[in-house]
């Protein structure tokens, strides 16, 4: 089964298509989308591959939000389209490129078989005391207040991904902190399989700090910043989602929140950058241990996502404030690593892994389950 993977990001659009044994086959990654079903640079590549020999069996969209009605991945029709479509106030800049998204490969391939994948869905496995908020009843039944948790595509398929390299494939017991850093960031408990805890929340602000995003706040020094007009509500969601986090942090003069370029300024001496790295590191740790506390102990941790892969140092700092976990580098494993790889000390009672995203091959897979259960 031939699959294209569509993921659709808030400013970009990465395609693939994933065959047999999951080797990707063909792929398209278009750094900047401007949302729109018939932008010609998709409109071209989904042309060449509908007038292939063999065209996609199937394609699967990354869908950020489902919500409490999508809970797993979902065969898309209108019901499902319209659902998808109510759920954009929860994220406004990517469900609407996910149904661009959706109606481009539809019209490419008219016949072929359509798959939601939610990114949400991976975390509906949360029990009730990791999902509930200490909110009025009132508020949590009328508007759906919960913790839905993000990026769960990536969670699942690293977690995995780990038990396969440690060969705890099938283990009930095994506990993994998938760790996905990048622009926005987050962590995931899996406990046998199963998401138990994550760090990102309602929206995809809450928790770790990230490029641009706060994290977790105080939700009080939120109310008091709203309270007799010292800040309005509009500044806030903005500052909140595109002006805090690294960039909030070391002030840099482009206002980037990058890490590279903030670990660069903090090798120049620069304060405000020092400090954004210490804060980062301190977030992730505690983070991390949080994550652990919620299985009751820690056998793996996996470090994931453009961060998570490429930044060492970050790596480094956190396996430092973990040492009471059993967490132990190897240095030199760590400064050269290139995923997949193990890069434990020996004898680290925790296994730390570097593994690549490969949220395509996790849309794959849901696509060929739904598929399979379809047929019976």
């Amino acid at each position: 089964m031939r699959v294209l993977a569509v993921n659709a990001g808030s400013s970009s659009l990465k395609l693939s298509v994933a065959g047999p044994g999951d080797v990707v086959t063909d792929q398209c990654d278009i750094d900047r989308w401007d949302g729109r079903a018939d932008q010609p640079e998709l409109r071209a590549y989904l042309g060449r591959l509908a007038g292939q020999d063999r065209p996609p069996d199937v394609v699967g969209h990354r869908v950020v939000h489902g919500g409490t009605l999508f809970t797993s991945a979902t065969p898309i029709d209108d019901e499902v389209r319209a659902g998808i479509a109510s759920l954009t106030s929860l994220a406004p800049l990517h469900q609407p490129r996910a149904l661009a998204g959706i109606a481009a490969a539809t019209a490419a391939f008219p016949a072929v078989p359509q798959v939601a994948c939610f990114d949400t869905a991976f975390h509906a496995t949360l029990p009730a005391e990791a999902s509930t908020y200490a909110l009025p009843a009132a508020w949590r039944d009328e508007f759906g207040l919960r913790k839905f948790g993000f990026h769960g595509l990536s969670h699942s398929y690293a977690s995995r991904r780990a038990a396969e390299l440690l060969a705890a494939t099938g283990s009930q017991q095994f506990r993994v902190v998938t760790c996905h850093l990048g622009a926005g960031s987050s962590l995931a408990a899996v406990h046998g399989g199963r998401s138990v805890e994550t760090t990102m929340g309602f929206t995809p602000v809450d928790g770790l700090v990230m490029a641009t995003r706060s994290g977790s706040v105080d939700p009080g020094l939120i109310a008091w910043l709203a309270s007799a007009g010292r800040v309005p509500v509009a500044d806030l969601a903005d500052g909140l989602e595109h002006r805090s986090g690294l960039a909030g942090l070391a002030a840099l003069p482009d206002g980037s929140g990058d890490m590279r370029a903030v670990a660069a300024a903090a090798e120049r001496g620069e304060p405000a950058a020092t400090l954004a790295l210490g804060v980062h590191a301190h977030r992730l740790v505690a983070g991390v241990a949080a994550m652990a506390a919620a299985m009751n102990g820690l056998d793996a941790l996996v470090f994931t996502g453009g961060i998570g892969e490429h930044a060492p140092a970050v790596r480094a700092a956190a396996a430092a404030g973990l040492r009471f976990l059993g967490v132990a580098l190897d240095q030199s494993r760590n400064a050269s690593a290139t995923a997949d790889a193990d890069i434990s000390a020996s004898g680290a009672r925790v296994r730390t892994i570097v593994l690549a995203a490969r949220e395509d091959l996790e849309i794959a897979r849901d696509c060929r389950s739904v598929l399979a259960a379809a047929a019976g």
